[in-house]
């Protein structure tokens, strides 16, 4: 029998897309640009959580932080600063960057461009075909001709340990969305978002505690971690490596949280928040119906087709193939896939395009991340040990900032590190790792000549402008010639 609440008629697009974060809304811009026709599935805020919960709310908070620090290392302006952040500034400041959590804009851009809006859980019911539930029930079939896209993201992984549900744990979604600065906060992960949180609230006057069960940054060179560990325990974080969390108890709704630690000891906040992992959001999008296991991370090829899936209409982009969890990648991968996707609907090779070969050549070995702390770090490519372990004979040049007269002019006293890993064969960068004030901005020059694979006697060519923080490249190509 036909429920009464499936009373509309299975619609047909070349295209559906399953989340419309910005590497959704990529993925579906260059179906567009093919000249296909798109749909796109959301269940929450048209562009997800990167403008709401991650990228863009966090940064907006942190840049005031981090421009008051800027400015304490500078003769003349350090006087200038005065007194604490005005916190309610910082929050309306955030509360503008994602607009009051309301998507009506970013959803009239996307459907501006020819895409059409379904609003509703989307679950595949089995190949080419999503079924769309509104909040009321109501359920749409949509059909793709030629492909369907999962642009649905992940969420934050909690560790299964006593007492989690009952502390009422933050994620990074408390993290970013809320205005309330708690007394005491323990942030328990030393990835990006753990040590951008110890950051942020540490910045808008929490006393935070960062527990970690390793080093800080433990994807990034050692010397990444160690500076940004000693420059929160300069701003007054307590870092405690080596200390994890074995239970919470927060036996009253509105009272403390207790942390027993595993090293015996305890530990109390107002708030504790868990940046520990994240998980796919593939739990409920019916993979069962088309042969994959619901809950698992995506493996693709080259051009984000799903492995595995006959007919090769299934691609999945950005987190939920586990290749980089960064918007930045996931977009790169959305812009590839899409272009794929195009071509092979036209019947045409995917490397037949006038920007080249439709691979995600660049989400593996070239991949940039910064993080937004003090001092800033930031990174592209392989480690020295991900190199050596990959076979490369590697050849490793570090330089402190203050060579360059350029970051001693930026911050009196400039504090700061750079590692450029060589192929020593091909004398082309296989990655760089910069950390210091202000070096996110460094970062994309380090990007270009990793992807491009810029021979280092072609790189002494490229003149950083005088007196620049850039001027760190040519001082660590004269050290490799050396």
């Amino acid at each position: 029998m036909t429920d009464s609440r499936d009373n509309q008629a299975t619609l047909t697009y070349d295209v559906v897309v399953l989340g419309t974060g910005p590497v959704g809304q990529n993925l579906a811009d260059r179906a567009r640009a093919a000249g296909l026709s798109v749909a796109a599935v959301e269940r929450e805020l048209v562009g997800g959580e990167c403008s709401y919960w991650a990228c863009v709310p966090s940064k907006a908070l942190l840049r005031p932080i981090i421009a008051v620090a800027d400015a304490r290392r500078v003769d003349g302006a350090r006087q200038a600063v005065t007194g604490p952040l005005d916190t309610s500034a910082v929050f309306a400041r955030r509360d503008r960057y994602v607009t009051g959590w309301d998507d009506s804009g970013q959803a009239a851009s996307l459907t501006s461009g020819g895409v059409d809006l379904f609003r509703g859980h989307g679950r595949i019911d089995g190949p080419r075909q999503v079924v769309v539930t509104t909040a009321d029930g109501t359920r749409q079939t949509l059909v793709a001709r030629h492909a369907v896209g999962i642009a649905t993201g992940s969420r934050p992984l909690l560790p299964d340990i006593p007492g989690v549900d009952e502390a009422r744990a933050w994620t990074n979604r408390h993290g970013t969305d809320s205005s309330t600065v708690p007394g005491r906060l323990v942030v328990i992960g030393g990835g990006g978002v753990g040590v951008e949180m110890a950051t942020l609230w540490q910045g808008l006057g929490s006393r935070v505690t960062l527990l970690a069960r390793r080093a800080l940054l433990p994807r990034m060179e050692p010397f990444a971690g160690e500076m940004v560990a000693r420059g929160l325990t300069e701003a007054g974080v307590d870092v405690r490596i080596g200390v994890q969390a074995s239970a919470l108890r927060r036996p009253e709704p509105k009272g403390p949280v207790t942390l027993t630690l595993d090293d015996g000891g305890e530990l109390e906040a107002d708030e504790v928040l868990f940046a520990t992992g994240r998980a796919p959001l593939t739990d409920d999008i019916g993979l069962d119906t088309v042969g994959l296991t619901p809950g698992s991370w995506l493996d693709v090829d080259t051009t984000c087709r799903v492995d595995g899936v006959e007919g090769g209409w299934l691609y999945a982009v950005g987190d939920v193939n586990h290749h980089a969890l960064l918007t930045h990648q996931g977009k790169y991968q959305a812009r590839t896939a899409g272009d794929a996707i195009g071509a092979r609907a036209a019947g045409r090779p995917v490397d037949d395009a006038a920007w080249g070969d439709h691979a995600t050549t660049a989400d593996q070995h070239a991949v940039p991340q910064v993080f937004f702390t003090d001092p800033e770090a930031g990174a592209v490519g392989l480690t020295e040990q991900e190199a050596t372990r990959a076979g490369h004979r590697v050849r490793t040049v570090d330089l402190d900032f203050n060579a360059a007269q350029g970051a001693n002019l930026y911050a009196d006293g400039y504090q700061g590190h750079a590692r450029m890993v060589v192929d020593a064969d091909r004398e082309v960068l296989l990655g760089v790792t910069f950390v210091g004030p202000g070096v996110s901005e460094l970062l994309h020059s380090a990007t270009v000549a990793v992807a491009g694979e810029v021979p280092l006697k072609r790189l002494r060519h490229a003149v950083a402008c005088f007196p620049t923080v850039s001027e760190v490249w040519m001082f660590l190509v004269a050290a490799y010639r050396r």
